[in-house]
Formats: C-alpha cells, sequence, structure tokens
C-alpha cells in the first residue's frame, strides 16, 4: 500500500512490534545476542553492527527519503565523517560556500589532513559548479537552504551536471527534512540528516542519518558505519522514532510561524536584509518552490545599524539563545561566533556571514508572541 509522507511518518518503516503486538517498536538495550551454535545466530550478532531499535529508524528514515537504504549514527558529525571516508588521499569535494561550521571544520581540519582537498564555490551558481568540477573532483557536497544563509541550490540541475562527469552528489537535508524535500528523487547520491534537529524535534537527542539508493554504495556506508563505530544507540533510535511520528504536524507549525516572522521582518523597518527563501524577494524562492514543498523554518537576518545585535540577544525573552535548531522552541544564534566560529573570519564575511548576522531556527509557539518578543529585543538594542 502506497501512503503519503504524514502516514509514513507514523507508520513506515517497521511499524510496531511483530512478537509482542506492541505498538511502538521496543528497545531492545542489549550490546550482544546469544547464537545457536558457531555462525548460527538469529539475525543479530553484535548491536554495534545491528540492533533491532535502530534497524527500524534505519528502515523509516530511508522510506521517508523515499530511498532504499538508511544509516543512523550517533551525531550528524558521525554520519558526515562516514561519508567523507569513502573518499582518499588526492580526491576532491566541490562545497557549498556556506554550510554548517562542523562540516567545514571537519574537511578543514580533519581529512585534509589524509590529503582529501577541497574547493568552495557557490553551488547556486551553476556555472561555477560546472568549472570546478575539475579530474580529481570525486563528488558535490551541498546544503539546501544552506546554513546560515539560506541559500538554494537546485540540486536536480547539480545532479545532471555530476552526472555528466561521474560524480556523487551529496546533499545536507538537515533544514527541510524528507517531509519538505527528497534530494534522491531530484538527483542526489547520498542524503545527510543531523536527527538532533528537526527529526528528534525536541532539543533531546543528538543523531545523524545517511540514505542512498545505489546497493554498491550502501554496502561501502554500512561496512565504514560498522567499522568507524559512531553508531546510534537502542534508546535513542527509540526517541528519534518517536519524534518522528509528529514531524508532520510540527513542521506545519514550524512554516507556517516563520513565514509570518520572515514578512514581518522584511516589512518591520528594523532589519537590513532578510535571509528566507520562502520571501518573494529571495533570490532562491523560485527554485525552492520548484524542489521542495515548503521553504523551512530557518531565518537569518542583518539588524540595521541603528540597533546592536549584542543588545538583541542580551533582550531576548521567549526565543533562546542558545546553539543547534529544529527544536519546538525558537533559538536564536550568532553564527560569526557560534556555528561558523571554525569558519575563518575573511571567508566568512566574504560570504555574508558578517558579525551582524542573526540566525533564527522559528518554534511551534505562538506566532504573535514570538513577534512580539523579537520587536521588544530589536528595540531594546537602539544605539
Amino acid at each position: 500500500m502506497s501512503l503519503a509522507i504524514e502516514s509514513k511518518l507514523i507508520h513506515g518503516g517497521i511499524d510496531g512490534d511483530e512478537t509482542t503486538g506492541a505498538v511502538c517498536v521496543p528497545v531492545y538495550q542489549t550490546s550482544t545476542y546469544k547464537q545457536d551454535g558457531l555462525g548460527k545466530d538469529r539475525g543479530w550478532e553484535y548491536s554495534r553492527t545491528g540492533n533491532p531499535t535502530r534497524a527500524a529508524l534505519e528502515k523509516l528514515i530511508a522510506d521517508l527519503e523515499e530511498g532504499q537504504y538508511g544509516m543512523a549514527f550517533a551525531s550528524g558529525l558521525a554520519a558526515i565523517t562516514t561519508v567523507l571516508s569513502l573518499f582518499k588521499q588526492g580526491d576532491r569535494l566541490v562545497v557549498s560556500d556556506n554550510i554548517y561550521g562542523g562540516t567545514f571544520r571537519i574537511l578543514d581540519n580533519v581529512f585534509n589532513n589524509f590529503g582529501i582537498e577541497y574547493t568552495i564555490v557557490d553551488t547556486s551558481d551553476l556555472r561555477q559548479v560546472e568549472e570546478a568540477i575539475t579530474d580529481d573532483v570525486k563528488a558535490v557536497y551541498i546544503e539546501t537552504p544552506a546554513n546560515p544563509l539560506l541559500t538554494v541550490t537546485d540540486i536536480r540541475a547539480v545532479a545532471d551536471i555530476a552526472k555528466t562527469k561521474d560524480k556523487l552528489v551529496i546533499v545536507d537535508n538537515t533544514f527541510l527534512t524528507p517531509y519538505l524535500q527528497r534530494p534522491l528523487t531530484l538527483g542526489a547520491d547520498i542524503v545527510i540528516h543531523s536527527g538532533t534537529k528537526y527529526l528528534g524535534g525536541h532539543s533531546d537527542t543528538i543523531s545523524g542519518f545517511v540514505v542512498v539508493n545505489d546497493k554498491a554504495l550502501a554496502d561501502r556506508l554500512y561496512y565504514l558505519q560498522n567499522a568507524i563505530g559512531g553508531i546510534l544507540s537502542p534508546w535513542d533510535s527509540f526517541l528519534v522514532i518517536r519524534g518522528i511520528k509528529t514531524l508532520g504536524v510540527r513542521m506545519d507549525r514550524h512554516v507556517e510561524n516563520a513565514g509570518k516572522i520572515a514578512q514581518w521582518l522584511e516589512d518591520s523597518g528594523y532589519v537590513e536584509k532578510v535571509y528566507y527563501p520562502g520571501l518573494k524577494s529571495d533570490p532562491g524562492y523560485e527554485v525552492q518552490k520548484k524542489q521542495a514543498d515548503g521553504a523551512g523554518a530557518m531565518i537569518s537576518f542583518v539588524l540595521d545599524k541603528k540597533y546592536d545585535y549584542r543588545k538583541f540577544f542580551e533582550n531576548i525573552k521567549l526565543v533562546t539563545l542558545a546553539e543547534s535548531l529544529g527544536g519546538v522552541e525558537s533559538l536564536a544564534c550568532h553564527p560569526a561566533s557560534m556555528t561558523h566560529a571554525a569558519i575563518p573570519k575573511e571567508i566568512r564575511e566574504k560570504v555574508g556571514i558578517v558579525d551582524e548576522l542573526i540566525r533564527l531556527s522559528v518554534g511551534i509557539e505562538n506566532v504573535g508572541d514570538l513577534i512580539a518578543d523579537l520587536k521588544q529585543a530589536i528595540e531594546a538594542s537602539a544605539v
């Protein structure tokens, strides 16, 4: 039976427990499994290699992304590390010019040590992508919308370019989740998530995911998942399954709130610039509308010079100053000193991650209360 995404969130993957009839997948809190004889296990041997609770979640995320093979990890960066471990000395990746600071950090300070290079380009500019794909490039790695400037990249167009050159396309889909965007259906080879964010949805667990369609690629990733060992625990797997069940209703409210706040910011006279691909004034608006079912709930903005961003953070009350995003509560952060501090200042400022930039993860609170809090905090920051 073919299910719509709203139903897949609840009944996708492995639905319940056939042995007991439990509606929820049980937490198999075990490290190892009894074997019936030498070489005779019951499908499970050691929980780093495979665990029934984690397997249910892995099947679920694969179903949601319309993929065949899913893998769950202890964090988004554990997922990214495993994917980057596909590459070897002398390989190069083409990378979006504004990506999560942790992704840049691991490329620049870890994998660079092993001879894996990267080229940073504006992947929303297809000419730059095509020119950057040299013979040593093995993959194009994009976030769309990107973190934190919400730059939109045309996934299908990039995939078409990459395929003519026999290169992989990797898409970080954290900001939109499979509820709003499914990159594999647009030609991507690998989808990555930080499940810590919207998938878990309640700021109470950390996780990461990888989904692919190609079996040979999946076999390599499964090997690396087991060999590197950054797997998700049974309990955290249970929590993320529980979070995913409400993803649809949460994302509907997130997106509704974000659209209203972005429009209010643009019309308010308080800001110099608003970054949000749901605004018709945004350069990524048309591509976003074409490839996704919504613009997400992340907004970045730069206050007018009449206001001090440092005082803004001191005066927010309902919105919380914190790292991360995607929880039911609204969070604000300062990318230059928090999420993107690992990126050198000259690179940050070149792409627009200036000191005055504020990133807002819009929660599911009453939108009037959120706007009132933003308004009073901005007004209190006047210089």
